[in-house]
């Protein structure tokens, strides 16, 4: 340990559901806890600004979102550190974690750490993903939950996953209007999820959720496709329609506005910058971290909780964190042995239960192949650098065998997002030219800093 840096029993990177449950358990155990966020205020992407929240958008959002709630108040009661706006752009193995604050390097350093990054939406690389005009659903809600901001026009919403359905009942709370909703889940995703129909009635509430949301959106009129396929958004400057084939007919929308989302996947930049070792996780399409039953990596005392360790909704997200920070406690004998087995007994009980749904979930929306690997080469994978798929498929042909030769090839994956939004087509791109599995392809070989960072402000480190 580092004694010119300030110590902490746990230090959380990460203020959603799994870093600021993990906090509230840690400081239920009596240790000492810093939180970074880069945010202002705590809440993470699913429960964005829920401090400062009107009644009107807490409403609008619904219940689940209002719960939040009470964990930032439980968070702001507890006695954690809250470092805002906090941007990490490293973590060492002896649990020293580097970010910047107000234009300042800093560091902090914990006898444990918890990662609780969340998740990112999917990349969705179809013809014309990059216009102006064509956004992730998931972004579009964030701009809500954040200032209240809703499109002006009629909106078409595409792609698969629980949160178009979602996104669609808040806005047509909100009073937007939708043009259409266009789903790629069809009769052959149904079929691959009955097997896990039975497992998922466990979780009966949340599959009448999202009837319910189906109601609504049928009653107000929405024009609603279901298996679509072969999307595109046509548009020169700027998007002017979605296309798509719909029971063997070519549908084309014309909107201004598309809102693309195909789920999400696990934000895993600290993890491999560890080096912690990864698996393709076939079921979630998405490289996960690989650690014990409670989420730590290795024998390190640092841990990975939610969404970030694999997507498992934010319930199971916080009781993630609340083990993590559990099994951080009882390592530094901050708890009696007994105590510890009960309580994670409890917690480990309830994960179970948050997550009965989720193999449902994985199958019945599962993203289709051509909207996650494009045929089209002239699709841009790399939206940095500008890599269309076609400068991939050479690269392969002439020797490429993973992503990171990309970067020597052709700088895909070296622009400022660092290949988050192009890290999963390129390994599926690469495995599929190749034929092999994307275990064997790999991924980025991710280096610090995982966030841009100015030699102004790398000179301003603090001591």
């Amino acid at each position: 340990m580092n004694s010119n840096v300030e110590l902490f029993d746990l230090v959380v990177i990460g203020a959603g559901p799994a870093g600021l449950s993990a906090a509230v358990e840690a400081r239920r155990a009596g240790l000492t806890v810093a939180v970074l966020d880069e945010q202002q205020r705590v809440g993470g992407q699913i429960y964005r600004a829920i401090e400062n929240a009107s009644d009107r958008r807490r409403e609008v959002l619904g219940p689940d979102y209002a719960q939040g709630a009470e964990l930032a108040k439980a968070f702001s009661s507890c006695g954690a550190a809250h470092l805002a706006g906090a941007a990490v752009w490293n973590v060492d193995r002896d649990k020293t974690v580097s970010y910047l604050q107000d234009g300042r390097g800093k560091t902090v350093q914990g006898r444990g750490i918890v990662i609780a990054g969340g998740a990112m939406e999917r990349p969705f690389p179809i013809p014309g993903w990059t216009l102006p005009g064509v956004m992730g659903a998931g972004a579009a809600q964030i701009l809500y939950k954040a200032s209240g901001a809703l499109p002006a026009e009629p909106v078409v919403i595409a792609g698969c996953g629980p949160l178009l359905l979602l996104l669609a009942q808040q806005y047509l709370d909100a009073g937007v209007k939708i043009k259409a909703l266009v789903q790629t889940t069809g009769a052959d995703d149904y079929l691959r999820a009955a097997p896990h129909i039975l497992g998922a009635l466990r979780g009966w509430s949340d599959l009448a959720k999202g009837a319910k949301m189906l109601r609504k959106i049928r009653a107000h009129g929405v024009a609603t496709y279901a298996g679509a396929s072969a999307f595109a958004i046509e548009g020169t400057e700027k998007a002017e329609a979605l296309a798509f084939i719909h029971k063997g007919k070519r549908i084309r929308l014309a909107s201004s506005l598309i809102l693309l989302h195909q789920g999400v996947v696990p934000n895993t930049q600290l993890s491999w910058s560890l080096r912690a070792e990864h698996r393709w996780d076939a079921r979630q399409l998405c490289w996960t971290p690989v650690t014990d039953g409670d989420g730590q990596i290795e024998e390190t005392r640092i841990y990975i909780a939610g969404d970030s360790r694999g997507i498992v909704g934010a319930k199971a997200s916080a009781t993630q964190g609340r083990l993590a920070a559990l099994a951080v406690a009882r390592e530094l004998k901050k708890i009696e042995i007994p105590a510890a087995r009960g309580r994670r007994e409890e917690l480990q009980a309830r994960l179970d239960r948050e997550v009965r749904i989720r193999p449902l979930l994985d199958q019945l929306y599962r993203p289709r192949d051509e909207h996650r690997i494009p045929a089209d080469d002239s699709v841009l994978v790399c939206r940095c650098e500008e890599v269309p798929a076609a400068r991939i498929r050479q690269y392969v042909a002439v020797g490429c065998l993973g992503p990171n030769q990309t970067k020597a090839f052709g700088r895909c994956g070296m622009g400022p997002c660092q290949g988050r939004l192009c890290g999963l087509t390129v390994t599926e791109m690469i495995a599929s030219e190749r034929k092999v599995s994307p275990q064997e392809v790999g991924y980025y070989r991710i280096r610090p800093p995982i966030k841009p960072i100015t030699l102004g402000e790398l000179s301003n480190l603090d001591p």
